[in-house]
C-alpha cells in the first residue's frame, strides 16, 4: 500500500507538473490573441498598466465573462488601474451609460454593477426607461430623488456621451472587449475562450511593464 501511494503521488506530481509547463508553453501572437489598435489613445495615468474593460449590462457575453475578469482584477498589483466604459452601439441604450455613470457618481458602482446585469439577465428587467430604472434602483436603498438628480445631471449625460465617443476613438465593435495600455486589443471572442482572454492580459500587462509603460 505504501509504494502504491507513493506511484500515485508521483503521477499526480508529474501530470500537475505537466499542465503547469503546457500553459506556460501556450502561444499568445498579436493578431491571433490580440490586436494593436492603428491610432494609439491616450492613457489617464503615466506609470501605470490601464486596462479598460468596454462593456454593456445587456450583453449576455459580459455578464458570462464578469467572474473571470472580476477575479482578475482583485489579484492586480498597484500600478494596474482598471475601468469599465459602457458602450451604447444604440441611441436607445444610452440610459444603461446613464445609468452606469449615476450609480457612479453616488459611490454605489461597485455595489451595484453586478446587481444590474443579474437584474437584467436573471430577472428579465430591460431598464431601459427612466421610471423602470428609478424604480429598480430604489428597490436597492438608493434614495429615488437623489438617484433621479444625479441620473438627468449635466456632467452624468456628459459622461455617458463621452463614452460614446470614446468606443468610436477605440473601435470598439462588439462587447466584452478589453484595451490595455491605449492600444492592445483582447477578448474571449478575439482569444478564443475565456481563460485565454485572462492569460493574453496576463502577458500583455508584463510586456507593458518591460516597456516600461508604454
Amino acid at each position: 500500500m505504501i509504494s502504491f501511494s507513493k506511484r500515485l503521488f508521483t503521477l499526480l506530481t508529474i501530470f500537475c507538473l505537466s499542465g503547469i509547463v503546457s500553459a506556460q508553453a501556450q502561444k499568445i501572437e498579436e493578431g491571433f490573441d490580440y490586436r494593436i489598435l492603428p491610432i494609439a489613445q491616450p492613457v489617464e495615468t503615466k506609470g501605470k498598466v490601464e486596462v479598460i474593460e468596454f462593456f454593456w449590462y445587456g450583453c449576455p457575453h459580459c455578464y458570462d465573462f464578469e467572474p473571470e475578469l472580476s477575479s482578475w482584477v482583485k489579484r492586480q498589483p498597484k500600478d494596474v488601474v482598471f475601468r469599465r466604459v459602457p458602450v451604447a452601439f444604440r441611441d436607445d441604450f444610452m440610459p444603461h451609460s446613464q445609468l452606469f455613470y449615476a450609480l457612479e457618481s453616488m459611490g454605489k458602482g461597485d455595489a451595484l454593477n453586478e446587481k444590474v446585469m443579474y437584474a437584467m439577465h436573471k430577472e428579465n428587467k430591460r431598464l431601459l426607461t427612466e421610471p423602470e430604472i428609478a424604480d429598480w434602483v430604489a428597490s436597492q436603498g438608493i434614495d429615488r430623488n437623489a438617484f433621479l438628480a444625479s441620473y438627468r445631471s449635466f456632467a452624468v449625460i456628459s459622461k455617458a456621451r463621452a463614452a460614446k465617443q470614446m468606443t468610436e476613438a477605440y473601435r470598439i465593435d462588439g462587447v466584452p472587449t478589453i484595451v490595455m495600455q491605449g492600444k492592445y486589443v483582447t477578448s474571449p471572442s478575439i482569444a478564443g475562450t475565456k481563460a485565454k482572454a485572462i492569460a493574453v492580459m496576463d502577458f500583455l500587462e508584463e510586456k507593458i511593464r518591460k516597456d516600461k509603460y508604454k
